[in-house]
């Protein structure tokens, strides 16, 4: 029923199997999940991430325990958070997937910004702007930096929720500016295409011209995947 996995896994990788078990109805709304001894040893792991695993997914609605009884699902539908495997998001593939998403999320959120800012949050972007290039300059990679200019836009459009989505992708969104950060690097041509796009972005945001802000962004992670495909990486 479940693929084994190699001991070192993180609980994670379990929930996430358990979950997509649940959601195709292998283990019906009030069933009872098979022990921990039992999934143990399906999984191929120690209890103790199976029992990490399942807190998890107590944590979430998901399941739930009842005492003497065992582990059940939950009989009520709830509320599911959103799960990106880290691993599977610093794969080739998967950030060019993850560039399309930012894409879709960015070019929005440079839009909002170019509309609502205010003068110290457009200080702020320029701040933050400015410590890419001293990162750089410093032989720095500057995801951080990279991932901080991004999340100053997203301020800047007083829309809570595209900073909290922002928030919740930068483990990924750092994942993916690793590998693209590490390949802009590499060329000069790159590094430089990338400073223009940004401060493109800046710029459009600071005249207060959503078109030109989203189509920035849009460019900028258009770039990025195209930049990675003639790299050789993806």
């Amino acid at each position: 029923m479940f693929d084994k996995i190699p001991a070192r896994a993180l609980s994670d990788t379990v929930a996430q199997q358990l979950l997509k078990q649940i959601d195709k109805g292998t283990f019906a709304r009030g069933a009872r999940l098979p022990t921990e001894a039992v999934l143990a040893q399906q999984f191929g792991v120690s209890r103790t991430v199976i029992r990490e695993a399942l807190s998890r997914l107590k944590n979430e609605g998901v399941v739930e325990p009842r005492q003497g009884s065992g582990v059940f699902v939950a009989g009520h539908g709830a509320i599911r958070p959103l799960r990106i495997d880290y691993a599977q998001a610093v794969e080739p593939g998967s950030v060019v997937q993850i560039l399309a998403l930012r894409r879709a999320i960015e070019a929005e959120v440079a839009s909002e910004a170019a509309m609502r800012r205010s003068d110290a949050e457009m200080a702020a972007i320029d701040a933050a702007l400015a410590r890419i290039e001293r990162a750089v300059g410093n032989g720095e990679d500057g995801v951080a930096e990279d991932v901080a200019f991004h999340r100053a836009i997203a301020a800047a459009t007083g829309n809570p929720y595209f900073l909290k989505t922002l928030t919740f992708l930068n483990q990924y969104l750092e994942a993916g500016t690793v590998v693209t950060r590490r390949n802009e690097a590499l060329r000069e041509d790159f590094s430089r295409q990338v400073r223009e796009e940004h401060a493109a972005i800046a710029a459009a945001i600071r005249a207060g011209d959503p078109m030109a802000a989203r189509n920035a962004a849009q460019t900028h992670l258009y770039n990025a995947a195209r930049r990675l495909a003639e790299a050789g990486i993806v």
